[in-house]
């Protein structure tokens, strides 16, 4: 009797790990890996079949294998063998249209378009290019109006290129939208696999739950515009570890999206996104190293953010409330990051830390930013730490614990210099606009406790950097150990300047103006 279970149970295993190793070859299917030949349709008869017998691994050998859009479904694991390329068309032909609502003209879909799907795997030794670089015009750069300028300190000389583009970022043509979309799917996974050149959004995940990406370099143009690397809107349960993204918009962007613009992907479902963690990656970016929030339906909570480098990027980490969704339980730490001023159009001013709520659209009850914790973050950045509330939505509890921030001087501070970026913000004046710098500014905030702050000013020229800590219209601000000084080249300037607030404490008040304050 023993013997007979024993061989049952052997014959089972046996027969589990053979089902669990189907192999779908795509060139079985009449995939040609030729850099010419077209492949959609055998790599989705592939697919096809796999998820039709139960699952399986549909197998890109080497070679180079062109396609416009897929449909990964179900139970299918796409494994990308060493030396195999999938590469995006460069004919919008191939590529399946999208016709979003009014008042938005179709547009065309991506490479990998998932939606309504489970248990489902990308992974291997080979890459996904987005053959991005036909969509652009790599010549030109995309420049602010005059109308977006008429608020800065430069005005039409605002992030002016004497010759060149530049930082870009380039200008677009027609072009494929995400590469990859998994919309309203479970159980996904990517990992190890190398991406480039996307066209647009690189890697989108909408109203996915049990999300999964780790081990992955993902390297987009520094120059093109919306290539953003992973972004994560109204999720729930993801991760995303080991991995190294560089892109010339957002590298990672978390957000509550339930629709947005013309973009493909959404289904309008309003619910909670929550449970976001990041690990260990590296990241670059010309916009944001990691952006959360901006025009949010939905409320995003529960994230957390460690062990990260942030370089090269215009700004280092953005919270954005515009919307009726609000923002909560956020915190980052054990993080390095290091931003700067950039030409051309890109959203951010070189600050490392940025975080704000202000309106961004008509006729909504604005969310709320709350429960935003840093500790042990290391900043070099050429300009300063914004925390700025509005009346109509104050920023509450947050905390700065062992901010370790170095301010330093730009080349492009007198085309760039002295301005804050708000964009997205509804006000034209509130856009994008002329003001001082202290080394933090916090404004419209409640419960708001700096311990152990370090601000450095390296080799200050520009007049208009003024404070060390500049904080008004508060409610509940605590200092404590703050080791810095105002601007050295500002001998108006304070220490700390605290204006129109309740609740102020400090440890040292030595070099501080404070007025108004109950």
């Amino acid at each position: 009797m023993k013997r007979l279970l024993s061989a049952i149970s052997f014959l089972l295993l046996t027969a589990q790990s053979m089902a669990q190793e189907k192999r779908y070859d795509i060139t079985t299917y009449g995939a040609m890996g030729d850099s010419k030949t077209v492949a959609t349709k055998s790599i989705q008869a592939a697919v096809d079949a796999c998820n039709a017998e139960g699952g399986g691994k549909v197998i890109i050998p080497a070679g180079v294998f062109i396609i416009g859009t897929v449909h990964l479904k179900s139970n299918v694991h796409l494994y990308l063998q060493s030396g195999a390329v999938l590469r995006g068309s460069s004919n919008l032909d191939d590529y399946e249209i999208f016709i979003p609502d009014q008042p938005f003209t179709p547009v065309h879909k991506g490479m990998l378009f998932t939606e309504d799907a489970e248990n489902i795997t990308i992974s291997g030794e080979g890459q996904v290019d987005g053959n991005g670089d036909v969509f652009f015009d790599l010549n030109s750069a995309k420049k602010i109006g005059v109308e977006g300028t008429k608020f800065t300190r430069q005005k039409e000389g605002f992030r002016k290129v004497e010759s060149g583009i530049g930082d870009g970022p380039v200008v677009p043509k027609d072009r494929p939208y995400q590469m990859f979309v998994f919309s309203n799917c479970k159980r996904v996974t990517i990992k190890d696999i190398f991406v480039t050149k996307a066209p647009f959004w690189c890697m989108h995940f909408a109203d996915c739950d049990a999300v999964n990406v780790t081990g992955i370099r993902l390297w987009n143009s520094m120059l093109a515009p919306n290539a953003d690397g992973i972004d994560i809107t109204s999720c729930t349960n993801v991760t995303i570890s080991n991995c190294d993204i560089r892109a010339g918009d957002d590298a990672i962007a978390i957000t509550g999206y339930d629709h947005h613009f013309e973009i493909p992907g959404y289904k309008k479902l309003r619910h909670i996104s929550e449970n976001i963690l990041v690990t260990n990656c590296n990241l670059q970016s010309y916009s944001s190293g990691i952006r959360i929030g901006f025009l949010d339906q939905n409320t995003v909570r529960n994230i957390q953010v460690s062990n990260c480098n942030i370089t090269n990027s215009s700004r280092g980490i953005g919270i954005f409330l515009r919307d009726e969704g609000s923002l909560e339980n956020i915190s980052f730490s054990n993080m390095y990051i290091e931003t700067k001023l950039h030409t051309g159009d890109w959203w951010g001013n070189g600050e490392p830390i940025h975080i704000s709520a202000v309106r961004g659209k008509e006729k909504v009850t604005l969310g709320k930013i709350k429960n935003i914790n840093f500790r042990d973050i290391i900043c070099k950045g050429e300009t300063g730490l914004l925390v700025y509330g509005s009346a109509e939505s104050i920023i509450e509890d947050v905390r700065f614990d062992n901010i370790t921030f170095d301010l330093t001087d730009s080349k492009l501070n007198a085309v760039g210099g002295g301005n804050i970026d708000l964009r997205g913000a509804m006000r034209e004046q509130e856009q994008l606009f002329a003001r001082d710098i202290p080394g933090l500014l916090v404004q419209y905030v409640k419960n708001f406790l700096i311990s152990d702050f370090k601000l450095v000013w390296s080799q200050t020229r520009m007049p208009y950097f003024t404070h060390g800590i500049e904080a008004n219209n508060f409610t509940n601000l605590e200092i404590r150990n703050f080791t810095g000084t105002a601007s050295p080249v500002n001998k108006t300037a304070s220490r700390v300047s605290v204006v129109d607030g309740s609740g102020f404490v400090t440890d040292n008040k030595l070099g501080m103006v404070i007025s108004r304050v109950k």
